[in-house]
Formats: structure tokens, C-alpha cells, sequence
């Protein structure tokens, strides 16, 4: 099956296959929803998809992984891949052996994807060093922008747009930036645990919340009332970024609807099961079946099939 991508992306040279099954396996371990959704694309574009995200899981690698580093020494980290990305990416400067970045540096000059959205990727990650809680929506949404919204907008020109691509730009960003919402109330336990709140401490403390009460549902494993109903609404607005997005499948190139469906599909679903369970988030994780992410990518696949039919894609 990579061999079919590979081949159908027109990848040739032996070590440039190596780094893109690189890529590919890290988005099958560790982003099994995501990889799911990647399935309905048409094979050119998988390889692509799976380089973006094996960039961007190992910058989040860099910041995430429990181990004894120093935030100085993440930092170090995170400053050595943005130097190698641009030597590589801006500079043309050949010779780095590492696959993520071989892999991530050819999907970039193949779809034009600016070096401006990967720093404004990277500012992001640095933030995760340093700011632990956000205050408002507003420095959510500028830390959201470089570590959300700029993913769809590097997606964006291998998925295809029918018509100009800042049109669709908007939806895509939106799209990104829904999913990571979804990602911080699912990942709200795990995130205390690295001494995170990735929720607005003003609207928090609307309903009574702060960090302290946070903490308290964190080790006693249960959701306070004050919290469950700070979640609610949390809830409800990514529930609106999702309905913000959804109409930008339609602008996307017919043969990546399907793909993008699902994902939404499927990420909403979490966001479904996060309410399913009353918002009891911690000390368990609100997940997707797997009959339902089947049944989800199976639709998928007859979707998928029959543009391609239509509108000539492979």
C-alpha cells in the first residue's frame, strides 16, 4: 500500500520513500483518528499528510514527552529543528539526515506551503515552555493560530480547493482550531498533569472555576459541579467552531470531501462522547468506538470511491 502512494505521488528516490514511510508509520502509531481519515484520500496526497503530521507530533514530542529534560534543553530542542527546517526549506541547504524533515521539506516545495506558517507553528511550541495558563479567549486563540489553525491552512493546498484558496482558508483554519478544542477538554486531566490549562481562566471563574478546583477534580478523579458546568459551555462554543467549519468542505477538490467529513465526523464524535459521559474527564478518556470509527470510514470509502469515479482523481 505505500508503495502505491509513493508511487502515485511520483516519490522515486530510494531515501525520499524511506522518510515519507517514516512519516507515515508515526501517523499510524500515534494518530490512529487522524490516520483513519487519511485512508480516503486519494493515494497522491497521503504521503504529504502523513509528512505534516510527523512534523508537528515531533515538535509536540519535544514539549510533551515526560522525561528529566530541562525546559532549557526543550528549548534548545525546538530552536534546533526550526534551524534545521530553515536551512533546509529556505536556505536549500542539503544533507540533514533526519526522515521528518526530509519528508516534511519536499511536501513543502511540492504545494508551495510557506516557511512562514511552519515558525508560526514553531512560536506556538515555544509557548508550551513557558505559559501555563491562559487568561482570556484571546491568548488562547493567538497560541490556537500557530498550533492549530495553521495546520489546516498547511493542509489545505494538498487537499485542493475548487476555487481560490484564500476562500476556503477561513474554513480550514476553523476547522484545525475546532479540533484542537476538542483535544483540550478530552486532554484536560493529562494536561494538568504537565502543569497545563488550555481553557480561558475568565470564563472559568464565571462559573466559581479556577486552577485549584481544577486540580482538586484532577486527584480526586471526579468532576465537580462547577466544573461540569464551565465544561458545558466550553463544550458549546467548540460545537460552534465546528458548524463554522463545516462549510468548507464544500470549497475543498471533491476527491478530498470525504476525508475531511470523516475527520470532522470523528472528532465531533469525541465531542459527543465528552457529553455522553456528563463530562466525567477525568481519570478516563472520551474516545470514538471502534465499530463507529468503522462504520464512519467505511461510508467514507464508498464516498470516496465514487468521486474519484466522477471527477477522474487517483
Amino acid at each position: 500500500m505505500i508503495s502505491t502512494e509513493l508511487d502515485a505521488a511520483g516519490v522515486r528516490e530510494p531515501s525520499l520513500r524511506a522518510a515519507y514511510q517514516h512519516c507515515r508509520t508515526v501517523n499510524a502509531q500515534h494518530g490512529k483518528t487522524f490516520f483513519l481519515a487519511t485512508r480516503l484520500l486519494a493515494p497522491r496526497q497521503r504521503p504529504a499528510v502523513h509528512a505534516l503530521y510527523g512534523f508537528a507530533r515531533g515538535a509536540d514530542d519535544i514539549l510533551d514527552d515526560f522525561d528529566a529534560r530541562t525546559n532549557e534543553e526543550r528549548a534548545d530542542q525546538l530552536q534546533q529543528l526550526s534551524t534545521r527546517l530553515f536551512n533546509s526549506l529556505v536556505e536549500n541547504r542539503s544533507g540533514d539526515d533526519n526522515p521528518t524533515l526530509t519528508a516534511v521539506v519536499d511536501t513543502a516545495r511540492k504545494y508551495d506551503i510557506g516557511w512562514d506558517l511552519f515558525d508560526d507553528f514553531l512560536a506556538s511550541m515555544r509557548m508550551d515552555l513557558t505559559v501555563t495558563d491562559y487568561p482570556d479567549r484571546k491568548s488562547l486563540e493567538r497560541y490556537m493560530y500557530g498550533s492549530a489553525e495553521v495546520i489546516g491552512l498547511q493542509l489545505l493546498p494538498v487537499l485542493g480547493t475548487v476555487g481560490p484558496r484564500e476562500e476556503a482558508a477561513p474554513y480550514a483554519a476553523a476547522l484545525g482550531k475546532a479540533f484542537q478544542l476538542t483535544n483540550f477538554l478530552r486532554d484536560i486531566d493529562e494536561d494538568l498533569s504537565r502543569g497545563r490549562v488550555y481553557l480561558p481562566a475568565d470564563e472559568l471563574a464565571a462559573h466559581g472555576v479556577d486552577r485549584d478546583m481544577l486540580e482538586w477534580c484532577h486527584t480526586n478523579r471526579r468532576t465537580d459541579q462547577k466544573v461540569r458546568a464551565a465544561l458545558a459551555e466550553q463544550h458549546a462554543i467548540t460545537r460552534a467552531v465546528y458548524e463554522q467549519a463545516r462549510p468548507g468542505i464544500d470549497t475543498l477538490a471533491p476527491s478530498s470531501r470525504p476525508c475531511v467529513a470523516a475527520a470532522l465526523t470523528l472528532y465531533s464524535g469525541i465531542l459527543a462522547r465528552i457529553e455522553a459521559i456528563d463530562f466525567e474527564i477525568f481519570g478516563r478518556r472520551a474516545t470514538v468506538s471502534k465499530p463507529r470509527r468503522l462504520a464512519v470510514a467505511v461510508a467514507g470509502i464508498g464516498r470516496a470511491w465514487a468521486n474519484r469515479i466522477r471527477y477522474g482523481s487517483v
